[in-house]
């Protein structure tokens, strides 16, 4: 694996994050890039994140466009999916099918972290925040 990449804005669009979601994004929830590369599959790559939440923040409600596997490393997190909740816990694990409308928000007292694994749409914004 690739060292760990910390991306400020300026690397965030490089990314393939759009601009519109990084107006559209707290302090409180942080993404930091661990690797980006291609899949087997045409058209997809495979990008790996750790995503940092603030207690209490929300991340909104957004999309992805293509899969996305959560894995819980700290802290306690509600998701929504589709209007079903879901609480994940270190160990746990959430997927995320593609397109669905979802928020997730710190629950617990403390910092959050998951690792988001996401097989996606080349070229395409990793969040689509949704209103």
């Amino acid at each position: 694996m690739k060292g760990l990449r910390k991306y400020g804005i300026s690397g965030l669009l490089i990314a393939g994050v759009s601009i519109g979601t990084l107006v559209s994004q707290t302090p409180a929830v942080q993404r930091t890039i661990v690797e980006r590369a291609d899949v087997s599959a045409p058209g997809r790559e495979a990008v790996i994140a750790r995503v940092e939440i603030a207690p209490g923040a929300n991340a909104g409600r957004h999309t992805h466009p293509g899969e996305a596997s959560i894995y819980g490393l700290e802290g306690t997190f509600e998701y929504q999916i589709d209007r079903k909740a879901v609480t994940v816990k270190p160990g746990d694990v959430l997927f995320v099918p593609a397109g669905a409308i979802h928020w997730v928000k710190n629950i617990g007292s403390d910092n959050g972290a998951e690792l988001s694994t996401y097989i996606v749409e080349k070229g395409k914004p990793l969040i689509t925040l949704v209103k």
